[in-house]
């Protein structure tokens, strides 16, 4: 069966699609061979609005309508694309997976809630093929926080008989997958660690008036001196402090924290590359810290995926936490290492997510999201021939 995968993260940067060829031996034992990927970036317009739809600030119901069936007709596209460049034919996709946009998460309220845009039925009538689309709201209606969604695919994509791993997502937010060697699903660990690229970005936006997005390469970081002030008094972050199952997103982590750290920042003086040093510095130590609190040292490999694997300071920053929390004879590599992309993991996630739940099967990981039980994920909208 040929899936196309949806994947737009928490750092609003771009589409990821991913088309995949899935064949199973059974339920938990997938053959997934990925024919192509592509990256649609989005221009500043569409950017703007989705990030307007994020905070309650500028948001509005008319906006968050419009935008979402913006955003149907622009994955549409995205699947059509790259059916094209993969030589085949809307007719030969049997399914989509499309986790859409997130723009609001809220896990502080008494009831949990969380939002994804990107109209399912524009993509299922441009397109012609059936689509999975709101995977997280079943989840929550099971008792769970709707996230993280992508450990059930990390066990059974990367599940190993020779080494417990840690399979490291760092888009926006960053979240892990503990797999112990020979695990069964109900043995994994996982939860949200905190800020993954999106802090790091926020504070490169806010230091440059708007003309970087982003730390390329890492390149700011590099040139700064991290302050122990500031990173100390970052880590009392109550998320940090949170046990596990959690997890969070822009409410938390978005632009107005970043503002508040580059208030803290400019009062003591800082340089702008020293900041954005302690930014990433901090990063890095949610991440390692949240290994140490919910994992120990039980750990072989740890395996970073997401646009975060990319950035040279950061990963060098983990490598050094790892070594100095957890000691010396664990492995940091990124995915390509296991022969996938990094970029394309989400992506594949969800259509391997949408295969699942196409098939009736359950989909969702009840002690990593805290649901009270396993349930299938998603809503299923027609294409033109079931």
């Amino acid at each position: 069966m040929y899936v196309v995968g949806l994947m737009s993260g928490t750092s609003v940067d771009g589409i990821d699609v991913a088309l995949i060829d899935i064949s199973e031996k059974c339920a938990e034992e997938l053959n997934v061979k990925v024919v192509n990927f592509i990256n649609k970036p989005y221009n500043n317009e569409i950017r703007e609005k989705i990030l307007e739809c994020c905070d309650p600030k500028t948001s509005s119901v008319d906006k968050i309508c419009r935008v979402n069936f913006e955003l149907g007709e622009l994955f549409a596209s995205s699947v059509k694309e790259v059916v094209s460049l993969s030589s085949l034919k809307l007719q030969d996709i049997q399914l989509i997976g499309s986790h859409g946009q997130t723009v609001y998460h809220d896990v502080e309220n008494d009831f949990i809630s969380s939002l994804q845009i990107g109209e399912a039925a524009v993509i299922a009538q441009r397109t012609g093929i059936t689509t999975v689309s709101n995977f997280r709201a079943r989840d929550i209606a099971a008792g769970g926080q709707g996230a993280p969604l992508v450990p059930y695919v990390d066990y059974i994509l990367f599940k190993s008989p020779e080494f417990s791993r840690v399979l490291q997502n760092i888009g926006g937010i960053g979240n892990y997958t503990y797999i112990p060697k020979n695990a069964k699903l109900d043995e994994i660990q996982g939860t949200d660690t905190g800020p993954g690229n999106m802090l790091i970005d926020g504070v490169v936006q806010i230091l440059t008036n708007g003309e970087k997005t982003f730390d390329k390469d890492g390149e700011i970081a590099k040139k700064g001196t991290v302050s122990i002030e500031l990173l100390n008094e970052l880590k009392k972050h109550p998320f940090i402090l949170k046990e596990a199952p959690k997890t969070t997103g822009r409410e938390v982590f978005g632009l107005n924290y970043a503002k508040e750290i580059v208030n803290k920042a400019k009062a003591l003086k800082l340089k702008d590359e020293d900041i954005v040093a302690t930014v990433t510095n901090f990063t890095a130590f949610t991440i390692v810290d949240a290994y140490c609190r919910f994992i120990g040292n039980k750990i072989d490999q740890i395996i970073i995926s997401g646009g975060g694997a990319y950035n040279p300071s950061l990963v060098e920053t983990i490598k050094s936490y790892v070594k100095n929390l957890l000691g010396n004879d664990i492995s940091v590599m990124p995915l390509e290492r296991l022969g996938y992309s990094s970029d394309a993991k989400e992506a594949v996630a969800f259509a391997v997510l949408a295969y699942q739940t196409y098939k009736g099967r359950y989909n969702n990981v009840p002690q990593i999201t805290g649901a009270k039980s396993y349930v299938t994920l998603g809503d299923i909208t027609p294409g033109f021939a079931l």
